[in-house]
């Protein structure tokens, strides 16, 4: 071929390359640059592997020309300028691979973050210092509280001690030494250990104020003026005791306060006549009928048995019949432990005198019925389940009920406490 030839295959528009660049294009021509302008393209397209196969071939034939002492066609260096311009307008490269801050925006938000810390470092060390008043603080008042709430457990139990001191005259004390000495404190009547209470009790209540020892405070003092005959005072008690936040969180807290305003309604109906006497005994049977909803073990039988007394109180004798038989089904199952052994016993007795038929005749003196067996059923409806004026009104109960020997006439309503 001819240089005329190699000139009439050149495009339209182009001229044929001077002698002058004909080196500098054979070198960018050589493989090694080839291989740098195709890492600078990134990664190929199928038009590109053909390109860079046809530059190879145009470098092996201009070598074998310039063996032979020829110079390059017009094709051939029509193509190595356009290789050449491909490679110096290369995009840039191409990532094949997302990074970790790519793919996750946690850690680019973490990287930010970093970076502002270290730019606002007085800021946050002024936060940091914050947080930790804040901690110490918190750990005080956490430390504070529970050293308020041991105080006021103390307190409480030295109210209870005396609510359950001795009767006694503390200048004839038996000083023998072989005898152990009884700890609990001893009072000459039991008004004085009442009001002993009373007012350890109402100490509790006044300062340590929003502690659970203060709520059961409230409680105990509710039965001491329940025990003393104070109606709306024991009202008022158990009225807080029962909608305090501790009751919210203790069936049995709430319990006892509902069964104690069941009783100070009914101490109330005592002294109430006509419409008023109806009133306050309807607001007894309601107390115990939320005391029989409430889930712990005897407290359904005991509100039961408390709404049988008032409705034989108010004269309805068949519901307190259908209420005491309830009482008995559920207190006589065999193989059940009961919360109030006692309970089974009061609530025959008072069945057996308004229906003889409806239970089996009473035991005998020295069985059940007899003070062996009751000394025994006390002991068994110990361990708190009563108050002490609601055991004393059950013993006073019991013992009228064994003088008859017949269970004859029911014990009397509660005047100090519940049956």
């Amino acid at each position: 071929m001819n240089e005329a030839a190699h000139e009439a295959d050149l495009p339209a528009g182009e001229d044929a390359p001077s002698a002058e660049s004909e080196d500098e294009e054979e070198a960018k021509a050589m493989p090694e640059a080839i291989a740098r302008r195709v890492a600078a393209l990134g990664e190929e397209d199928e038009v590109e592997r053909i390109a860079r196969a046809e530059e190879a071939k145009l470098a092996e034939r201009r070598r074998e020309a310039k063996g032979k002492g020829k110079k390059k066609g017009g094709l051939e260096a029509a193509a190595s300028k356009r290789l050449a311009k491909i490679g110096t307008k290369a995009p840039a490269p191409k990532r094949a691979v997302a990074t970790a801050v790519d793919a996750d925006p946690l850690i680019e938000k973490t990287a930010e973050f970093s970076k502002w810390v270290k730019k606002n470092q007085k800021v946050v060390g002024i936060l940091a210092a914050a947080v930790a008043v804040v901690g110490i603080g918190f750990g005080v008042y956490a430390y504070s509280q529970n050293k308020r709430e041991g105080a006021a457990s103390v307190a409480l139990a030295t109210a209870v001690a005396d609510e359950r001191g001795r009767i006694g005259d503390p200048d004839k004390e038996d000083d023998d030494p072989d005898r152990p000495k009884d700890p609990r404190p001893i009072f000459k009547t039991p008004a004085d250990r009442r009001e002993a209470a009373l007012g350890k009790y109402r100490e509790v209540e006044s300062k340590y104020t929003g502690t659970g020892a203060a709520y059961l405070a409230r409680l105990g003092e509710g039965s001491l003026l329940l025990d003393k005959q104070d109606a709306d005072g024991a009202i008022a008690a158990f009225n807080d005791a029962s909608s305090s936040p501790l009751a919210r969180v203790d069936a049995e807290v709430r319990g006892r306060a509902l069964e104690g305003l069941g009783f100070a309604y009914e101490l109330k109906a005592q002294n109430a006549t006509g419409d008023e006497k109806t009133k306050l005994q309807d607001e007894a049977i309601k107390r115990f009928h939320e005391l029989e909803s409430t889930d712990v073990q005897g407290f359904k039988e005991l509100g039961i048995y408390h709404q049988a007394r008032v409705y034989q109180a108010k004269g309805d004798k068949d519901k307190a019949k259908e209420l005491l038989k309830t009482v008995h089904e559920r207190t006589s199952k065999p193989g059940e432990s009961q919360a109030y052994p006692l309970l089974a016993q009061l609530a025959d007795d008072r069945l057996r005198a308004l229906d003889p038929s409806a239970v089996p005749p009473k035991a005998p003196m020295g069985g059940m019925g007899g003070m062996g067996g009751m000394g025994g059923l006390m002991g068994g409806a110990g361990g708190g389940k009563f108050n002490e004026a609601q055991m004393r009104a059950i013993q006073e109960a019991m013992r009228k009920a064994q003088q008859q020997q017949g269970g004859g006439a029911p014990p009397a309503p509660p005047g100090g406490g519940g049956q």
